[in-house]
């Protein structure tokens, strides 16, 4: 009598890691690149933040853009912020271009892209820049490694927009 309790207990393994399997997004945490120089950008206290998702796929949108304002609040801790249209500060706008990672068998291929944008209280736009940022990493075994590199390529694209804003002039 033969049994097969290798066939089951795989398949009991796929299911239950198919079951698990949800957005990259869902297990990352708000990064801050905080500068001791720059506690807020341009010269201004309070700054409206305007982030849109403009990915094909937005099964996770509102989870992706929290987790960038978040770490946009950690990266400036001396500014305020508001989402008011009717304020009188100026804006900082971010556009989520891609925020993934694809997988082609052995390596998973990360990126987090997204352009940026800084508006004048009358609405001109003082200056705009792309954030952008890929990690490709092997499949190791035992690692969510799709999370992984979705984090890292996040990490750098936070911090390249926190580079950017640190070296905006006076905002008027």
């Amino acid at each position: 009598m033969r049994t097969r309790v290798g066939g089951g207990f795989l398949w009991a393994t796929l299911v239950l890691q198919a079951a698990a399997c949800g957005p990259a997004s869902t297990g990352l945490k708000p990064v801050g690149a905080a500068d001791t120089e720059t506690a807020c950008p341009g010269g201004r206290k309070v700054w409206n933040l305007e982030i849109s998702d403009q990915r094909a796929d937005r099964s996770d949108s509102e989870r992706v853009r929290d987790l960038i304002r978040q770490s946009l609040v950690r990266s400036f801790p001396g500014c305020q912020w508001t989402t008011s249209p009717r304020s009188e500060a100026p804006t900082i706008g971010i556009e989520i271009h891609r925020f993934a990672a694809d997988f082609d068998g052995s390596m998973y291929d990360a990126a987090a892209e997204w352009t940026v944008s800084v508006r004048s209280p009358s609405d001109q736009t003082l200056t705009q820049f792309d954030a952008e940022a890929r990690v490709a990493r092997p499949n190791y075994r035992g690692s969510n490694n799709e999370r992984e590199a979705l984090r890292a390529a996040f990490e750098q694209a936070v911090a390249r927009t926190a580079a950017g804003l640190h070296n905006l002039s006076e905002v008027p």
